[in-house]
C-alpha cells in the first residue's frame, strides 16, 4: 500500500489531503523519523514533537512564499521531508548530506538559518517589517519554544513586535524542555498558563468566527461541549499579581494581566498541538488577524515514540539507537573518557578542596559534564536556561562576593555573551573560568555548532588567561590552577572522547604562561623543524614529527598550554634555532595561535618561516566525522610534513644548538 508521505513531493500536496488523510501522514512521518535516525542519530525528540503542527502549518500556509522561522531549527526534520527533501532524509546530519539545522543555501522553503535559540522573533519580526515596507502581504510565522523564552533576545522582540507591525503570528511550542528540563520564572508562567484557565479575551472572537465557517459548530465542539472548548482547550489566563494599592486601579483587589498581552500581543491558547483539525482552524484565525497574535500550543516531546518519551534529554539530540528498545551502543570496554565527563568529574573534586568553587550551566548540564556537580554537590549547581549572557554575568556577581564561579558552556554558545565576558568579567578582572566545550568541530551539526573562533575572541581581553589541554589528565591540571587565579581563565577543549592517558589523584599546579617541551631536538645534523601543537592536535604534530624524522628532520614537539600568555622565552628559542616553524590549532587561523606566534615574532625580529596549520577563512559544513573534514581541510600529519618539507626547501640552515638551552629560556 502506497503512503501518502511518498506522495508528498512538495507542500502544496499537503493541502490536497483530507483531516484523516493529514493524520494517518502524521504517523507515517513518525514512522520515518524514528527508523532512519536511528540508523544516523539527531534531534528524535523535538521532530516527533512537531509533527501534527508542522503539518497544520503546510496546510494553511504556503511557502517560500510564506515564512516560517524556525527558533534554533533543529525541529525542521518533518519541515524538510515536506518541502521536496524526503529523497535525500537518510542523508541528515551526514557527510555531502542534509543539514540537521534550517539552511537557506539547502531550500528555497528555509528562509531563515539558526542554530542557537532566541533568534527566531527578532527575524521574523525583521521579515514583517521589510513586508509593510514594500507593501507585500505574505505571512511570517514564528515558532518559538518556550525554552527560548529564557533567552533575553527573545524578550527584545516580544517588547518591539506591537509597535513595528499589525501583522505578525507567533506560535509558541510548549514542551517544558529545552534539551534538559527548562527552569526559571517563565517555565513556572508557562506551568500557570497551562494549569489555571480562564477566559481569554481572544476565545470569544474565535469561537465566533468558527460558528460562521461551514460546519463551524462541529469545528467549534471538537468532541467537547462548546463551553468546555472556549473555557479549557482554548484556556488563557490571567495570572494574579499583588494586591493593588495606592496608585494602581483603585479596586484594592488583584490586578491581572498576561504577559504576552501586556506587550500588545493577543494571546491564544494553550491549545492541543498534536490536535490537526484545532491546529488548522486555530491558524486560519490567526492569518484573518489583524494584530499581532501568539498562539500557545502544547506538544509532548518525543510523541509516538516510548524511548524518547520516557528520556527527553537523551532523545533530544544522540547518535544511532535500536529502534526497538531505544538503546544506544554502549561505549567499548576501555574507550577513553568524554571530555566533558572528565571535566565534570573533576570540577566536583575540586569543589569539595574548595568551597568557593560553583558550577554554572545555562540549560546544558549533560552536553557539559555539570550533572555529575548537580548529583555530587547540588547546592554548588546553577542552571540558569538558555541565557548565555546571564550566566556570565551572574558568574560576575558570584565572583565579587568571593567566589570562584566555573561557566561551562559550549564554545559557540559563549559567543553570544562575548560582551559580558569583556564588560562584566575580565574589565572587573574577575575569577570567572570558562571551560568551553565543544572547542573545535561538532561534525555533524555543522557551522553553527563548531567552537573555531573562540581563541580570537577572547586572546585580544586584557587579564584574562587562555589554555587548552593536550590529554584529559592536563585538563584536570589546568582546571586546578584556574581554580586559583584570581583573574580571568578560559579552557578550550574538544566534543568527544580523550585521549585516555591515566588521571592522577591530585591535578598539579601550572606555571601560568609556560609551555612544555614534548620533544627536544636531537642535534643530529638534519634540517631543523619545532612544531608547536595547541590542545588537541598534539597528536597530529607527533605523527607528523616521526614522517619528517623519517626524511632525515631534526623535529622539536612543544606543548604550547597556553594561547595567552604565550611563553615568550620557549617560542623565541625554537623560532630561532629551528629552520623552519609550524604552529597547530583546531581553530581558524585569522586572529588564532598560530597569529599570536607571528606577532611575536615580528615583535623579537625572528624571521624564521613559519606554517600555519588550522581551519580556513571561511565557515565549515557538516559531515558525519571529524577525521573527514580534517583530510578534507588539510589537518593532518601527512598536510603538515608536505608544507614543512616544502618550506625547507626555501629556507637557510639554521647553526647547532645545544640540546638543553631550551630549559634555561
Amino acid at each position: 500500500m502506497n503512503r501518502y508521505l511518498d506522495m508528498v513531493d512538495h507542500p502544496t500536496h499537503v493541502k490536497k489531503l483530507t483531516t484523516p488523510q493529514l493524520q494517518q501522514l502524521a504517523e507515517e512521518i513518525r514512522h520515518e523519523l524514528i527508523t532512519v535516525l536511528a540508523k544516523s542519530g539527531g534531534h528524535v525528540g523535538p521532530n516527533l514533537g512537531v509533527v501534527e503542527l508542522t503539518l497544520a502549518l503546510h496546510h494553511c500556509f504556503s511557502t517560500p512564499r510564506d515564512k516560517f522561522v524556525w527558533d534554533v531549527s533543529h525541529q525542521v526534520y518533518v519541515h524538510k521531508l515536506l518541502t521536496g527533501r524526503k529523497d535525500r532524509f537518510h542523508t541528515i546530519r551526514q557527510t555531502d548530506g542534509l543539514n540537521g539545522f534550517a539552511l537557506r543555501s539547502e531550500s528555497e522553503h528555509d528562509c531563515y538559518g539558526a542554530g542557537h535559540a532566541g533568534t527566531a522573533l527578532s527575524a521574523a519580526l525583521g521579515m514583517c517589517a521589510a513586508r509593510d515596507k514594500r507593501g507585500s502581504d505574505e505571512h511570517v510565522v514564528c515558532i518559538f519554544g518556550d525554552a527560548a523564552l529564557t533567552n533575553g533576545i527573545s524578550f527584545e522582540a516580544l517588547n518591539n513586535i506591537a509597535h513595528t507591525t499589525r501583522r505578525f503570528i507567533g506560535i509558541l511550542n510548549d514542551n517544558e524542555w529545552s534539551i534538559a528540563k527548562n527552569v526559571g520564572a517563565i517555565a513556572t508562567y508557562l506551568g500557570k498558563l497551562t494549569t489555571n484557565p480562564r477566559y481569554n479575551k481572544l476565545a470569544h472572537d474565535f469561537a465566533n468566527w468558527l460558528r460562521r465557517m461551514p460546519k463551524g459548530e462541529v469545528a467549534l465542539k471538537l468532541g467537547h461541549k462548546a463551553e468546555e472548548f472556549v473555557k479549557g482547550a482554548m484556556a488563557g489566563i490571567s495570572l494574579e499579581q499583588a494586591p493593588a494599592g495606592p496608585g494602581t486601579d483603585g479596586r484594592g483587589g488583584y490586578g491581572s494581566s498576561i504577559l504576552f498581552e501586556e506587550m500588545g500581543l493577543r494571546y491564544l491558547g494553550p491549545i492541543d498541538g498534536h490536535d490537526l483539525p484545532l491546529l488548522i482552524n486555530t491558524l486560519e484565525f490567526a492569518k484573518t488577524c489583524r494584530e499581532p497574535i501568539v498562539i500557545h500550543v502544547l506538544t509532548q516531546k518525543g510523541r509516538g515514540f516510548a524511548a524518547a518519551q520516557k528520556h527527553p534529554e537523551k532523545f533530544h539530540g544522540l547518535g544511532p539507537y535500536d529502534v526497538r528498545t531505544g538503546t544506544t551502543p554502549s561505549a567499548k570496554p576501555g574507550s577513553p573518557p568524554m571530555w566533558q565527563d572528565v571535566m565534570g568529574q573533576t570540577l566536583v573534586k575540586l569543589c569539595r578542596q574548595n568551597s568557593t568553587l560553583v558550577g554554572i550551566t545555562a540549560a546544558m548540564p549533560t552536553g557539559t559534564g555539570l550533572k555529575h556537580l548537580e548529583a555530587a554537590l547540588p547546592d554548588r549547581y546553577y542552571d540558569v536556561g538558555i541565557a548565555e549572557e546571564h550566566a556570565v554575568i551572574f558568574a560576575a556577581g558570584m565572583a565579587t562576593m568571593g567566589f570562584h564561579p566555573v561557566c561551562a558552556i559550549y564554545s559557540t554558545f559563549l559567543q553570544r555573551a562575548y560582551d559580558c565576558i569583556h564588560h562584566d568579567v575580565c574589565l572587573q578582572d574577575l575569577p570567572v573560568t570558562f571551560c568551553m566545550d565543544r572547542a573545535g568541530l561538532s561534525a555533524n551539526d555543522g557551522p553553527t555548532h563548531h567552537g573555531l573562533f573562540d581563541i580570537a575572541y577572547l586572546r585580544c581581553l586584557p587579564n584574562l588567561i587562555g589554555m587548552a589541554p593536550k590529554d584529559e589528565d592536563e585538563l584536570q591540571d589546568m582546571m586546578f590552577t584556574a581554580s586559583l587565579q584570581p583573574h580571568p581563565v578560559a579552557i578550550r577543549y574538544p566534543r568527544g572522547n580523550a585521549e585516555g592517558v591515566p588521571l592522577k589523584e591530585q591535578p598539579a599546579l601550572l606555571e601560568i604562561g609556560k609551555a612544555e617541551v614534548i620533544r627536544h631536538f636531537a642535534n643530529h645534523g638534519g634540517r631543523k623543524v619545532a612544531l608547536f601543537a595547541l590542545g588537541n592536535l598534539q597528536p597530529v604534530a607527533r605523527q607528523a614529527a616521526e614522517q619528517l624524522t623519517a626524511q632525515g628532520c631534526d623535529v622539536a614537539v612543544i606543548n604550547p598550554r597556553f594561547f595567552k600568555p604565550l611563553d615568550a622565552g620557549t617560542h623565541e628559542f625554537f623560532g630561532r634555532a629551528a629552520d623552519v616553524v609550524a604552529t597547530l590549532e583546531d581553530h581558524v587561523l585569522m586572529g588564532g595561535y598560530g597569529s599570536a606566534v607571528l606577532e611575536l615574532f615580528a615583535d623579537r625580529g625572528i624571521t624564521t618561516p613559519v606554517y600555519r596549520l588550522g581551519w580556513p577563512d571561511q565557515f565549515i559544513e557538516h559531515a558525519t566525522t571529524v577525521e573527514h573534514l580534517r583530510a578534507k581541510y588539510g589537518l593532518t600529519a601527512g598536510h603538515l610534513a608536505a608544507n614543512v618539507t616544502r618550506l625547507l626547501g626555501q629556507a637557510p640552515a639554521q647553526p647547532a644548538v645545544a640540546a638543553g638551552a631550551a630549559g634555561a629560556v
